[in-house]
């Protein structure tokens, strides 16, 4: 049987976009409006390809919307960017409730094993050649932060393939 256009957007556009904001956060330290705005857009014109009636669609919502909020206050405190807290929301959107609680512990579990990691880096002397790339120089000061949308990335594919979107994607 031929693949649809819906399963190639679900084997796609979520793993694509983890893909990107993880290594955009690593790289840049920044992760970009757009991959939430499309993770968005991309669950808004799936979910209904998808099967989804419009309980199960509120209910993702409901769950993008409660992490958002929270992300926010964690971002206010100056906990995480603001990079970081839309896309822990974009990805709490594609999960959905059901999964909201597993994708939060593995990104908490994720996002402390990237910082041990980083603080061992830092307490590192790196050779001259791998020290003279600019991304790298930002992961080995002291004074940035820690890319926790690779992370966030990291759990949201790790919880992908329990999500009603492989179940469809996989008919």
């Amino acid at each position: 049987m031929p693949a649809t256009i819906v399963q190639y957007a679900l084997f796609g556009v979520f793993p694509l976009a983890m893909a990107y904001a993880a290594a955009s956060d690593l790289i840049t330290m920044t992760i970009s409006n757009k991959v939430s705005l499309a993770l968005l857009a991309g669950f808004l014109v799936v979910a209904p390809f998808a099967g989804l009636d419009w309980q199960a669609v509120g209910l993702h919502l409901a769950a993008g919307a409660l992490v958002l909020a929270v992300a926010f206050v964690f971002f206010a405190c100056g906990w995480i960017g603001g990079g970081d807290a839309k896309l822990a929301a974009a990805i709490a959107l594609w999960i959905g409730w059901g999964d909201l609680v597993d994708y939060l512990s593995l990104a908490a579990i994720f996002g402390g094993v990237l910082t041990l990691m980083i603080l061992a880096l830092r307490r590192t002397v790196l050779p001259a050649f791998v020290i003279r790339q600019p991304w790298i120089q930002r992961l080995h000061d002291e004074k940035a932060g820690v890319p926790y949308g690779v992370a966030l990335a990291a759990a949201g594919l790790a919880m992908y393939p329990h999500t009603v979107w492989l179940r469809v994607a996989l008919g």
